[in-house]
């Protein structure tokens, strides 16, 4: 069965409480502060969609409290496909499914992007893969809306400010309102 809008808002409401591993912010607010960069940088409903839902399969399949500090790669990013299959385009689910690889590729492109990570999502760096290779990263970027994980992956990295005011969850699922697939 297809999820709707609705099942989205309840698992925010029943999950979205919950530290976000390794970071100073909840998974809600790590969701909408991200939606909100996406949001402020212009990009349209889906773009910021993907933003505000790209973390959705640590809400989905919870591992605990830190799994990398164990050693463990959640695989959110494949986690929150099938939830969302059916309710989104492509660009949408292609933005989520590579905002990971997207990590490893700005990493191999930009000498000065690793530094900038936090220390989680250093060690799920090397749980991920690690950094891409030159022929790695050049494939990354033949793949769909490669381009919009990359630009996905900046937010996700910024969104992790205590206490930033955004607006609320509803806001965000009215974008995706206009997103979602007809059915």
């Amino acid at each position: 069965m297809t999820p709707n809008l609705s099942d989205i808002s309840a698992l925010f409401a029943h999950k979205g409480a919950a530290q976000y591993s390794g970071e100073p912010v909840t998974q809600q607010e790590h969701a909408l502060q991200c939606a909100m960069l996406a949001e402020q940088e212009g990009a349209d409903d889906e773009l910021v969609t993907a933003a505000l839902l790209h973390d959705l399969g640590h809400m989905l399949n919870d591992q605990g409290e830190t799994p990398t500090l164990r050693g463990v790669d959640d695989l959110h990013q494949f986690h929150a496909l099938p939830f969302l299959r059916g309710l989104f385009p492509e660009r949408v689910l292609d933005a989520i499914r590579w905002h990971v690889d997207a990590k490893r590729y700005l990493c191999a492109t930009r000498p000065d992007y690793w530094a900038g990570l936090s220390e989680d999502s250093r060690r799920s760096l090397v749980l991920q893969g690690g950094i891409f290779d030159e022929a790695q990263a050049h494939g990354f970027m033949d793949r769909p809306h490669a381009a919009e994980a990359v630009r996905l992956r900046r937010w996700d990295d910024a969104a992790k400010q205590p206490g930033l005011l955004t607006p609320p969850l509803a806001h965000y699922l009215e974008r995706a309102a206009r997103c979602r697939l007809a059915g």
